[in-house]
């Protein structure tokens, strides 16, 4: 015995064919939205299908300038149909004139609330696609900002005949703040500093690069040291209040290779130190302000023998404030660490001090731009038997 089906009747059949048309006409209308990354030709495009494929009256998102067709005033209430995001913030409105100010049919609205629904995932994936490229450029030119930073660095050290001089600089972001310089003087005398602009990142680095300026010139004026720290405190304050916002700590020194002795001014920075072949520990502590926090600022500047075997390190708080969980790794950590190891080399020494910061740090981000530089004197090697020449009996 054959089964018997159920055939749909007439009315049946006419909904299951718009319902085909609706969809059909959605796909195509979903196709044209999705088509363009562009935010305002995704909104266009909206328009366009509202009123040439709906044949509404018109249509427009309100706060934009983008409309089609004519929406009169004094219409009243219009539909509308929200653009929501994934998060489910609005980020658009479409409103639309029914021609003759009828109301929407049900095949209408429902049309319009699926073309709404893509318009949204459109709105959103143009809007993302922006930002992409905006951050894209961004990082380009903060990668542009770090390699000419990483190119102000001293690129070449000086030849200082029985002294190592080294430095070692990372920054916490693509650019940093740290500023350090070694300018070899037509005297023979090599003047250093280590410099630390308040905040990080690309604001710090655009101060930093302007205070090497500033630098350079005053340095190569032959001007006394504390003269030179004065100086540079005037300069700062009188670039302006954002500038004086970010003021600067600095250590500046003068090695005198020939009489073994070493000058510095410490503006507000944290203490150099000298380690001496005896052990003992000279600190250069903070003799005035930092840089451009108060106009007419006057420095002094003192002395420390350097005889063979010392050693003097200056850096920026981004190792001493290096944290593990919430202990810090701390200046007591660093001069343990500094004075433990007796290696003539300034790049060996570095090498260990950062190694004892990221061992420390067991693999934690970096909260700061680091920086330091070492001057090592080296020590004259003790006569032996295998260096002495003795004069051979007749």
């Amino acid at each position: 015995m054959a089964a018997e089906v159920e055939l749909p009747d007439q009315n049946q059949t006419i909904d299951l064919q718009q319902q085909v048309a609706r969809l059909q006409a959605l796909l195509e209308a979903s196709r044209h939205v999705h088509s363009t990354i562009r935010e305002e030709e995704v909104l266009e495009s909206v328009l366009r299908i509202v009123v040439r494929e709906l044949e509404m009256a018109g249509a427009a998102f309100p706060g934009t300038e983008l409309s089609y067709g004519e929406i009169a005033d004094g219409n009243g209430a219009l539909p509308s149909f929200p653009l929501h995001d994934r998060d489910g913030r609005r980020m658009a409105e479409l409103i639309v004139a029914p021609p003759e100010g009828r109301a929407l049919t049900l095949y209408e609205a429902d049309f319009l609330e699926g073309l709404a629904l893509q318009a949204a995932v459109a709105l959103e994936n143009a809007r993302n696609h922006k930002r992409n490229v905006e951050f894209a450029r961004v990082q380009r030119d903060l990668d542009a900002a770090r390699e000419i930073q990483r190119s102000l660095l001293p690129q070449r050290l000086p030849e200082i005949q029985g002294y190592s001089v080294g430095f070692k600089s990372k920054t916490c972001y693509e650019v940093g703040g740290d500023y350090l310089d070694i300018v070899a003087m037509p005297d023979g005398t090599v003047l250093f500093t280590v410099a630390d602009v308040a905040g990080k990142g690309l604001a710090s680095a655009i101060v930093s690069t302007s205070f090497r300026s500033a630098f350079r010139a005053v340095a190569m004026s032959g001007l006394p040291l504390a003269e030179i720290a004065t100086r540079m405190n005037q300069s700062h304050w009188e670039e302006g209040d954002e500038t004086r916002r970010r003021y600067v700590t600095a250590i500046f020194a003068r090695l005198d290779p020939k009489a073994g002795e070493v000058e510095a001014v410490n503006a507000g920075h944290n203490p150099g130190f000298v380690l001496h072949p005896d052990g003992r520990l000279h600190r250069f502590e903070a003799v005035g302000t930092p840089l451009g926090l108060l106009p007419g600022t006057v420095y002094n500047s003192e002395r420390c023998p350097f005889p063979p075997g010392s050693r003097l390190l200056f850096y920026t708080d981004g190792l001493t404030e290096a944290f593990c969980g919430e202990e810090e790794f701390g200046p007591e950590r660093l001069i343990e660490n500094f004075s433990r190891y007796e290696l003539p080399r300034a790049d060996a020494i570095l090498d260990t001090l950062w190694r004892a910061v990221e061992d420390f740090c067991q693999g934690g981000p970096q909260s700061d731009d680091m920086t330091a530089l070492v001057l090592s004197r080296i020590a004259e090697a003790p006569a032996t038997a295998s260096n002495r020449v003795e004069e051979m009996p007749a």
